[in-house]
Order: C-alpha cells, then sequence, then structure tokens
C-alpha cells in the first residue's frame, strides 16, 4: 500500500495499522492523475439539472463538451438543461477579448429559448484573458428583463469543490424573488438531489406520504420559480453535503433557515432521513405516517435482499466516490448484502467524514482522499476486492482488474436512491459480482479472490 506518492502518505490509512488523522482538503498533487473533476465541472453538475434556465458556457468548445449531458438528471417539463451551448472561444477572443462574442450568444439565445434565467460558467481561458463577465451579464439583464448570473467557475481555480461554492453562490442570488406563493409551515427544501434516474420524484413522493412539503430542490427537476421561493422554507435538508452545506449555511445565516444533512441510498440512513424531518416538525400526524412508511417499505425490501445475500455473502467490495456522505450509505449497504468493505475514499470528504469511516469500517479497510487510478488498482489487488462501485472514471479501472463494477455516479440511468433504490442496488451488485465472465479474465479469479502473481496486463 505505501507504494504511492511521497505528498500523498497522510491521505491514505489503513484502519488498525495507521494512526494519523487524514489529510483531505488540498490541491491534487501534481502528477497523481487525480480521479476528480476541474472547478468548471464542479459548478456545471449542481447547476445542470435546472430544466428551464439557459446554461452557456463562456470558453472553448471542449469545456461544453465534456460536460454535455453529464448527469442523468430527468426533467417532469422543460428540456432546456439537455442543450449545451458554448461561446467557442478561439485565437482571435484569445487575444482581443471575448466580450463581444458573449454579449451576442447571450441575446440570440434568450431571444430564441426565453429561459426563466441565464446561467454563463466562467472557464479558464476567461480568468486568464480578463473578460469582465460580470459586466456583460448585468448589461443583457437589464436590457432582457432576464436574470443573468455569472458562474465564476474557472477551472485553474481550484477543485471540483470549489466549483461547488460558485454553484451554491449563483444559486443564492435566485433566492427571494417570490414573497408571494403559500408555502406550508411543513415545508422543506431538499439539497443536494439531482434526480439522476427520477430519483428526486422518489424521495419527494416519501415526504409527501408523510405530510411535509417540498418547496423546491436544489436543484433536482429544478425551476427559477421554485427556487426563488426557498427562503420561505421552515428546514433544509442537505443530501449531497460536498455541494450544498455551503448554500445551507448562507440561507441559515440570511433567512434563519435551519438545515440537517441526511442521505437518501441505503436502508438505515434512508428511514433516518425521513424520520430526522418528522422529529424536526414535533408533528404527532407526520411521525405515525412516516412510521408507517418506514415499516412498510422496509418489511417489502428485506426478503427480497435475502435472496441476493445468500450468493454474495463474504465478497468483498472497494468504494471510490465523489462525496463522503454516500461513502457511508454504501458501505452499511453492503452489509445488507453480507459483504465487506475493503476500500474506502471520496474525491471531497472533511477530517470529520473520514473519521466516522474509520469507525464504520473494519480492521484492514483502506481509507484514502483524492486517490488516482494507480492507487486504486493497487488497493483492489491488495485486498482482493470483488467489486468496485465508483463513477465513469473507475469503471475502466475495475475492468482491467478483472472484477465486477456498479456505476454510482451521476450519469447513471438506474435509481439507487430510496427503498426502491436499493432494491436496484441490490440486482446491480449480484448481477456484475455473480456474472460467469470473471472466470475469464486475465486477473485469474481464483476461490473468490484475486491471485497477486497473476499478470493481468498480459
Amino acid at each position: 500500500m505505501r507504494e504511492i506518492l511521497q505528498e500523498r502518505k497522510l491521505q491514505v490509512f489503513e484502519k488498525g495499522t495507521d494512526d494519523y488523522a487524514i489529510e483531505c482538503g488540498k490541491a491534487s498533487t501534481a502528477g497523481s492523475v487525480s480521479q476528480r473533476a476541474c472547478v468548471f465541472c464542479g459548478s456545471r453538475v449542481v447547476l445542470y439539472p435546472i430544466a428551464d434556465a439557459l446554461h452557456l458556457i463562456h470558453g472553448p468548445i471542449g469545456c461544453a463538451a465534456y460536460t454535455w449531458d453529464i448527469r442523468g438528471s430527468l426533467s417532469s417539463g422543460a428540456e432546456l438543461h439537455r442543450l449545451s451551448f458554448s461561446t467557442d472561444i478561439h485565437e482571435n477572443e484569445v487575444i482581443y477579448g471575448g466580450e463581444t462574442k458573449l454579449y451576442s450568444a447571450l441575446n440570440e439565445l434568450i431571444e430564441r429559448y426565453k429561459p426563466a434565467a441565464a446561467f454563463v460558467y466562467c472557464t479558464c481561458i476567461i480568468g486568464l484573458i480578463g473578460d469582465d463577465v460580470d459586466a456583460v451579464c448585468s448589461r443583457v439583464q437589464r436590457e432582457t428583463g432576464i436574470q443573468v448570473i455569472p458562474v465564476h467557475s474557472e477551472g485553474f481555480k481550484g477543485t471540483k469543490k470549489d466549483g461547488y461554492r460558485a454553484a451554491c453562490e449563483a444559486l443564492f442570488r435566485l433566492l427571494g424573488n417570490d414573497n408571494e406563493t403559500p408555502v406550508s409551515p411543513y415545508s422543506i427544501n431538499i439539497m443536494g438531489e439531482f434526480n439522476l434516474a427520477g430519483e428526486t420524484w422518489i424521495i419527494k413522493d416519501y415526504y409527501r406520504r408523510m405530510g411535509v412539503e417540498i418547496a423546491t430542490c436544489f436543484t433536482g427537476d429544478g425551476r427559477v420559480a421554485e427556487i426563488g421561493r426557498a427562503h420561505r422554507a421552515k428546514l433544509n435538508v442537505v443530501q449531497c453535503s460536498g455541494s450544498m452545506t455551503y448554500l445551507a449555511k448562507m440561507m441559515q445565516e440570511k433567512y434563519g433557515i435551519p438545515f440537517i444533512r441526511v442521505s437518501y441510498f441505503g436502508i438505515e440512513d434512508m428511514s433516518r432521513a425521513l424520520y430526522d424531518v418528522a422529529e424536526y416538525f414535533r408533528n404527532d400526524e407526520i411521525m405515525k405516517r412516516t412510521q408507517e412508511l418506514v415499516r412498510n417499505e422496509v418489511s417489502t425490501l428485506l426478503p427480497h435482499l435475502a435472496e441476493y445475500r445468500n450468493d454474495l455473502e463474504g465478497r468483498k467490495a472497494a468504494i471510490y466516490v465523489g462525496g463522503s456522505f454516500k461513502a457511508f450509505s454504501l458501505v452499511k449497504a453492503l452489509r445488507h448484502l453480507g459483504m465487506e468493505t475493503v476500500v474506502v475514499g471520496s474525491q471531497t470528504g472533511s477530517p470529520e467524514d473520514y473519521d466516522y469511516l474509520k469507525e464504520i469500517t473494519k480492521e484492514g479497510t483502506i481509507i484514502c482522499d483524492d486517490s488516482n487510478p494507480l492507487e486504486l488498482s493497487r488497493f483492489i489487488l491488495e485486498k482482493g476486492a470483488d467489486l468496485l462501485i465508483g463513477g465513469v472514471k473507475e469503471r475502466p479501472i475495475a475492468y482491467k482488474m478483472g472484477i465486477g463494477f456498479c456505476d454510482h455516479n451521476h450519469e447513471r440511468k438506474i435509481a439507487l436512491a430510496g427503498f426502491e433504490g436499493m432494491l436496484n442496488f441490490a440486482k446491480e451488485v449480484h448481477a456484475t459480482v455473480m456474472s460467469p465472465v470473471w472466470k475469464f479474465s486475465p486477473a485469474r479469479i481464483k476461490n473468490n479472490k484475486i491471485n497477486l502473481s497473476a499478470n493481468y496486463a498480459d
């Protein structure tokens, strides 16, 4: 495990062997080929699901191509977010500036699509050439009457997490536009839920069955008008803490709205998310409905999970995801399937997050922050994992190792949140781990363990 870059040694921890606080929240080490994305990508994935807004990338066409349709975010109506617009900056704009091109693009797009609002994403090159994007956005807003919001997401400014902050600052500017629409005293904002494969609709249905109103969702199946009244909700429920805690704190400071952190993955965390909201409102009827909902859902789910557990008992899994809260839930969900987590890491975890991972994992588990392909490959081989759970960038690692893979990232098309999502997760894990194809793998998987002496690069 120690075959890692010297600068990263304190970002990798083996429970039972090491005794130090994991370093995190730092810039990726040069040369490590981090699995993280850039600042611009971080802002784009947060704002993208707002379906009736215009999303214009001010920069080279490659930035727009990189993030086009980057989330599997479904919409119940508007589809403007599915289009990817770019100012397509070339050498001429690098020399003479791109403000004129941005101004023309905004006017043309607003006239044609009539969006509820417009976001303008600043990319690396814009930060370097110094375009006054704020001035252009202000001018277009005055002339068109459409709110045009600059998103300062120049990629070189930091990490993906800094992109989350830029997105939160942009969203904050939409708040306060609606002070008229009635909002229930039992109302919440769902934060950090992006409607991947329709998951927002699943979660909203649970809360509605409890008797709780959803003022808005940041940002799954989002609408500009709904975000405009979010400041009047009574509670913020933060699912993706890495992307939305900053906005929740801003809303708490300005509007006095408290927030709680939850996760919608797995049985325990999904149930806890519902109970925490019910307990906050201190309403007997809401609590009664919540108890009935959880009891019915869990009693239906557990017999199905038992069937998959018969095959998966004793298998090992590696987890590498963006947000650490997701990692917590996955460790617990795998236990219901009889599987042990032997490697777990995230791109944006905090010291408190990694301390909690230390608590819920077993001796020998490798915990890592901001890992890279070579490290992950080594950890998988060392620990004999049968499955890797990650995103699109981790998929090739799993297949080159000759082990199963479960996509838990934002491009997926299968809902994994909620109780029904837990069943979908179990089905996917079972299908990939038990696939007969792995017996033909160059990794020479024998007796459910990887033969470390095999030359899997043949």
